[in-house]
């Protein structure tokens, strides 16, 4: 199964929306293999964000991540990177679909709720980043019978 990274940013913590947006998650089927809060730092952002460096917005992106402790989660599923994505909804909560996370919550391109791993890659990446080995997790879900076919695991 697929593993991908979700941080629950600043915006989320301080909108009181934590469990609304798990809830969302493992409704939708999939597993909760880690999740820890943490407090991120500029080297961590400097490197998690390294894509926009140089960018007007790149340090004020960092201090809006640093303003509260995040919380960092692994979820898995089939396809999990495709499916946390298209259930966070596009980066600009304005232009995001209803129904999705940031369409539902957010008015904001950067107080956006969630950070979503954007490819099967960059998650093992960014897993790697926020969780030491012995944090994820592997357990049966009673439930996985009829969250997929068998074809399908």
């Amino acid at each position: 199964m697929e593993k991908t990274l979700v941080i629950l940013k600043p915006s989320c913590l301080m909108r009181g929306l934590v469990g609304e947006v798990t809830r969302r998650f493992e409704q939708k089927g999939l597993r909760l293999a880690g999740m820890k809060m943490c407090q991120l730092t500029d080297e961590q952002l400097s490197e998690h964000y390294g894509q926009h460096k140089g960018k007007p917005f790149f340090q004020q992106l960092k201090d809006a991540m640093m303003v509260t402790p995040v919380i960092v989660c692994c979820y898995e599923g089939v396809d999990a990177v495709e499916v946390v994505r298209n259930l966070a909804g596009v980066t600009n909560g304005r232009k995001a679909a209803l129904g999705t996370i940031r369409g539902d919550y957010c008015m904001s391109f950067q107080e956006n709720i969630v950070h979503t791993s954007d490819s099967i890659e960059n998650a093992k990446i960014e897993l790697e980043r926020f969780f030491n080995p012995g944090e994820l997790f592997d357990y049966k879900m009673p439930l996985l019978d009829y969250l997929y076919a068998a074809d399908e695991l």
